[in-house]
């Protein structure tokens, strides 16, 4: 048996500081990076195997949790008859076929990732309209294409970091960043810049610098103002879609004030754990997509037989029993995060989106609102707080500007679990200074 230290060195030795994805690096929170070995239910074992509740869920695709059996037995029969073809499948069809039940898209193109989908959810945009300009909010994350990572949540503030070496001024030149939740900032940039502007890009519900809800009828007011200047809404629901509610965070807003966006964007739970993403729409736009379109996009591994049986096979089993224990297990969690945290003394705030959630500390007197208030949250009282949580076993993100994940099959004892790690990591915060 190998030790997290002895996995970690290792990796530093071939990977860049040691990891594939900057979060998974705990540069925020400290200490060795826990390198996971096998996974069940609502549980991780790591490679000295000490097992962990799961709060990550892998970033939201594990609905089910962990080896569900269907999941599995979905994923064994497509393994059986081969790993990839490079031509189409039906196994894609019948996903997509899956997806547009649920939310109100025509038609369906898959990517492999996240970036991918919104990098061509953007050219998608272009395309159809024959404008250059793209408007996101700052603190929302749309994977790492050049023209996206600036002002983004997640990794990137977590680093602290304002966007990306690499990134050229023409590319960060062509992508206005406006403040969430102010309906005057987007106002003002399309009465300068309407003609030219070709989407406007948003998080569902933004889960990159920890959860913000939308201001009362935000949302709607972004459907509105795109479509009174001709320019598209794309609706990132790479993290939210089908995890949020059902139908994803459009089931708490559009589907409930009858509108919908012009172009979303799926990922996370449509792959079921294996890298699967799409974006979809209506016909009429998402068919200017070559072949039939002049908009090009192309992918050896999209819609890849694996992952389109683990997507079709969680999306096939998340009925309404799920919902309904996700969202138990995900109120429990949060009344116990915030009950700790008070009697502790702790200062904060807790930010939800269906069964997702976060917590900003310091923040209780307005919450958090936009990337400027995620920012100036008590950042340091996290890395106190994770720590005491590990060591009961309990996973969470390593930052703070993440959401929290819970699946179906974190049961009565795994909840418990978290519920009984909660008051000594709230003193821990408390106890936390700006100076560590």
């Amino acid at each position: 048996m190998t030790t997290n230290a002895a996995a970690f060195a290792a990796a530093q030795a071939v990977i860049p500081g040691g990891v594939d994805s900057p979060v998974r690096a705990f540069g925020s929170v400290g200490g060795t990076p826990r390198f996971m070995a096998s996974a069940q239910g609502p549980y991780l074992t790591d490679v000295e195997g000490k097992r962990y509740v799961d709060l990550v869920c892998s970033w939201g695709p594990m609905l089910l949790g962990h080896q569900h059996p269907a999941v599995v037995e979905a994923v064994h029969r497509a393994v059986d008859a081969g790993l990839s073809f490079g031509t189409s499948v039906e196994g894609e069809t019948r996903l997509a076929e899956l997806i547009a039940s649920r939310v109100p898209v025509e038609r369906v193109r898959f990517v492999s990732t996240g970036t991918e989908a919104t990098m061509t959810a953007i050219r998608l945009a272009r395309g159809v309209t024959g404008r250059n300009l793209i408007v996101k909010f700052a603190g929302c994350y749309h994977g790492h294409s050049d023209g996206l990572l600036a002002a983004a949540g997640s990794g990137v503030a977590t680093q602290a970091l304002p966007g990306s070496a690499g990134v050229t001024e023409a590319a960060a030149s062509e992508t206005i960043v406006v403040d969430y939740n102010s309906p005057e900032a987007l106002e003002a940039v399309f009465a300068e810049h309407g003609e030219s502007i070709a989407a406007v890009i948003t998080e569902a519900v933004p889960c990159n610098m920890g959860v913000v809800e939308p201001g009362d009828g935000f949302n709607r007011f972004l459907r509105e103002i795109t479509a009174k200047h001709g320019a598209l809404l794309i609706w990132d629901e790479v993290l939210t879609g089908f995890r949020a509610t059902a139908t994803g965070g459009w089931g708490l807003f559009g589907e409930v004030e009858g509108w919908t966006p012009d172009i979303w964007c799926f990922g996370k739970v449509i792959g079921g754990g294996m890298p699967a993403a799409a974006l979809g729409g209506s016909a009429e736009i998402m068919d200017h997509l070559a072949p039939l379109g002049p908009v090009y996009q192309a992918g050896t591994l999209s819609g890849n037989p694996v992952a389109m049986a683990a997507g079709h096979a969680t999306l096939e089993h998340a009925d309404e029993a799920v919902y309904a224990r996700v969202a138990a297990a995900s109120d429990a969690i949060r009344e116990g995060l915030t009950s700790a945290l008070t009697a502790a003394g702790v200062d904060h705030s807790i930010q939800r989106a269906g069964t997702l959630f976060s917590v900003a500390f310091g923040t209780s007197a307005d919450g958090v609102k936009d990337y400027a208030d995620a920012q100036g949250q008590q950042v340091f009282r996290h890395a106190p707080f994770f720590q005491s949580m590990l060591a009961s076993g309990v996973y969470l993100p390593p930052s703070v500007f993440e959401a929290w994940f819970v699946s179906a099959a974190h049961d009565d004892a795994a909840v418990q679990q978290v519920l009984d790690a909660l008051p000594a990591a709230a003193e821990a915060a408390a106890q936390a200074t700006p100076q560590g």
